[in-house]
């Protein structure tokens, strides 16, 4: 589970420099909305150099989505040992996945790279890409997870905010689905753009642990450190997913399908998601 993805601008040297001293499971160098026309051909070049120079962290670039005249420019510059993956935007349908999954795999013959390590994530930013979102989950063996871009799809869909976040709630929970019914790994939640909020950016990555998703896309330093801790189990949630699994496994072998823990029903699913729970707080630690 990676909780924290990290945008570093990759015009910007002081940013570049400082990224891996970040507790972020992922950074992401940022070729796009981050980066002027005027500066994109010095962004790769920055970024092609970090990735070079950086080690023990998951690098990603989002590039600029494949309809722009720097897509394959992008990925000229960035594909290169160490490179984690790509941030694709505004993916809109399998063919967007299938011809950047063509190029990944011409470059990486080209570096003499493992065939598929650079992974794709998917940037669902539209309405055709959310409607089309099973299909590109499915469309590459690069894909282990969607991500979710709200601010173009409200644009997109001419949507207004609330505070509660309530007209968004149908497309995550749309990208949750669709990526369990694809078999991959849960999506990424979209950032949350006042970085001086915390406690509004804390209920929000709240609300998509609740929802079903791994992490959360984040655009400030300041902001790792809350998703961090709301997508890590707390200790009292610890303690109390290690008490249904042993209290289950006891009754199971007394031949007991369903028991009540602390004045709960627990029956498979609650104990499936208390051993899953347990699982991936032994992965991340």
């Amino acid at each position: 589970m990676l909780k924290s993805w990290m945008f570093i601008p990759g015009n910007k040297d002081k940013h570049l420099q400082k990224a891996e001293d970040l507790d972020a499971n992922v950074l992401i160098y940022d070729l796009e909305d981050a980066v002027t026309i005027s500066e994109k051909e010095d962004a790769r070049l920055k970024v092609s150099k970090i990735i070079q120079e950086t080690n023990g962290k998951l690098k990603f670039a989002r590039v600029n989505d494949r309809m722009t005249p720097y897509f394959i420019d992008d990925l000229l510059a960035i594909v290169q040992e160490g490179l984690t993956g790509i941030i694709l935007p505004k993916v809109n349908a399998k063919e967007d996945i299938v011809i950047a999954d063509y190029l990944l795999d011409s470059l990486e013959k080209k570096h003499q790279l493992p065939p598929g390590q650079i992974s794709i994530v998917p940037l669902i930013e539209t309405a055709a890409g959310l409607f089309h979102a099973y299909e590109v989950a499915l469309s590459s063996k690069r894909i282990h997870c969607l991500a979710f871009g709200a601010e173009d799809f409200k644009m997109d869909l001419q949507i207004s905010s609330d505070i509660e976040g309530t007209e968004l709630l149908y497309a995550k929970s749309k990208l949750v689905e669709v990526s369990r019914a694809a078999g991959i790994e849960a999506p990424i939640d979209t950032v949350y753009t006042d970085f001086r909020d915390e406690e509004g950016l804390r209920k929000e990555a709240q609300l998509g642990k609740r929802l079903g998703f791994q992490g959360k896309l984040l655009i400030h330093p300041n902001q790792i450190h809350i998703v961090n801790q709301v997508y890590s189990p707390s200790k009292d949630e610890m303690e109390e997913a290690k008490r249904i699994v042993q209290i289950y496994n006891e009754a199971k072998d007394r031949g007991e399908g369903a028991i009540q823990v602390d004045g709960k029903m627990v029956d498979i699913p609650v104990a499936e998601r208390a051993r899953k729970l347990l699982l991936h707080a032994d992965i991340n630690q």
